[in-house]
């Protein structure tokens, strides 16, 4: 891999270098290191354990007792009957299951996905993905059965309504007027984010969400979440869809149940799709689905992150920071436009300020200044921030254990990588 360091060691938020380099990990790398680089010690504890007594069982072919126990615990920390699980290895896994389980179940085909999305990597979950990546599939011959629809949330050049309610009302009734050219009885399944993650972190303006739900419940569609990346803690709740009235028929999460620090992914159902597997076959498996070791880290990581309440200090003492932070380099820099933040969740959009156009285009592409994006990268690089950059948005998510004097220091940080970019590229 050429122009990234050779990572040697994390501790706490930080990762260090083979030539002595300290990072603040800035977007717990793919948003998924949420408990820092100090495993806890219950988790190692844990893995051990499951390792010298039971290291493997093949999940088609037994159960055990720390599936049971995982089990238990989200069901009670989701709610009404979202009771049912699968446990694959990761994010893109668990959203071919829910694709596959709604098609099954319904017997019909369409998934209707937003086109500012991201589902995965693999040939399903990416042709789910509304944003440029899914024409690495697409160019190889997508699967079909996926219907793109227009999010609610503002973009560069498109919006559905000048207030909050104008978006929802007029996206809602685009939604519906698509479900019905489409034919009500071939759609699946309606599948969003919960809150958009790598596409700008956006939660839905009030009450889309609901008028969603409202449309899956009149047409017999099922309702799939994606909580990769937002759910455990990430927006300030432990579920991202708990910033709305809503319970999803689906629900598929993976990177903070682990902390990253064992690969586990997570699909919970409602009792009747549950009970529907019970005896039709689903026509799904993996070899590591419901691996007991991961399984042992992602119960007691959810156990640390409710111990030492997480999801609050994410709520409470981050995203208060964030949002002064972000505010001030807004202020500062005419190279970024806007910034938000939902939690331990945050971003700002980067732009030409001559033009107000987005540093890189949406579709991939580089705007007015080849070059700019790599120039970025290497000037937060340079000033000691590390991790995940989708421009033209920049994210901040730190692990939820960060404390307030780091996360300071990361924005002046950000300050500085700002200022370098805009010297570099916009100002004469």
């Amino acid at each position: 891999m050429r122009g990234v360091p050779m990572i040697s060691h994390g501790e706490g938020c930080y990762l260090f270098d083979m030539d002595g380099n300290k990072y603040l990990d800035w977007t717990c790398q793919a948003i998924c290191t949420n408990l820092g680089y100090d495993v806890p010690p219950a988790v190692l504890e844990a893995v051990n354990k499951q390792m010298a007594t039971l290291p493997m069982v093949y999940g088609g072919l037994g159960n055990t007792e720390i599936r049971v126990r995982l089990a238990a615990l989200l069901s009670e920390l989701l709610p009404g009957d979202l009771g049912g699980f699968l446990f694959p290895s990761g994010g893109s896994e668990a959203n071919e299951a829910a694709i596959r389980m709604a098609r099954r179940f319904t017997g019909r085909s369409k998934i209707i996905n937003h086109y500012r999305s991201y589902h995965g990597g693999s040939a399903h979950s990416l042709t789910a993905t509304g944003d440029f990546r899914r024409g690495f599939v697409e160019s190889a011959g997508a699967p079909v059965g996926f219907v793109k629809t227009m999010n609610p949330t503002d973009s560069h050049r498109f919006s559905f309504g000048a207030s909050e309610e104008e978006r929802t009302a007029q996206a809602l009734a685009h939604l519906e007027e698509q479900i019905a050219c489409e034919g009500p009885g071939t759609i699946a399944a309606v599948m969003f984010e919960s809150v958009i993650g790598s596409g700008g972190v956006h939660k839905a303006p009030k009450g889309y969400m609901e008028g969603v739900r409202a449309l899956c419940d009149k047409y017999g569609i099922l309702m799939i979440c994606d909580e990769v990346m937002v759910g455990f803690g990430r927006t300030g709740k432990l579920w991202g869809f708990q910033h709305y009235d809503i319970v999803p028929d689906i629900v598929t999460s993976a990177k903070g149940l682990t902390g990253a620090y064992l690969p586990l992914s997570m699909v919970a159902v409602r009792s009747h799709i549950k009970e529907h597997f019970e005896t039709q076959p689903l026509g799904w498996g993996a070899t590591f689905h419901a691996h007991p070791v991961s399984l042992a880290a992602g119960y007691e990581c959810l156990k640390f992150m409710l111990e030492r309440e997480l999801v609050g200090h994410a709520k409470q003492v981050i995203e208060p920071i964030m949002k002064e932070e972000i505010a001030r380099l807004v202020e500062k820099h005419d190279v970024v436009a806007r910034g938000r933040a939902l939690g331990a969740f945050g971003c700002v959009d980067l732009v030409d300020p001559r033009t107000g156009a987005p540093v890189q285009n949406f579709d991939g592409s580089e705007c007015s200044h080849p070059g700019a994006v790599a120039t970025f990268r290497a000037a937060l690089r340079k000033n000691g921030l590390y991790g995940f950059v989708r421009p033209p948005m920049f994210h901040c998510a730190p692990a939820l254990v960060i404390q307030p004097d780091e996360l300071r220091d990361g924005f002046a940080r950000a300050d500085r990588a700002l200022e370098e970019f805009g010297q570099a590229f916009f100002r004469a």
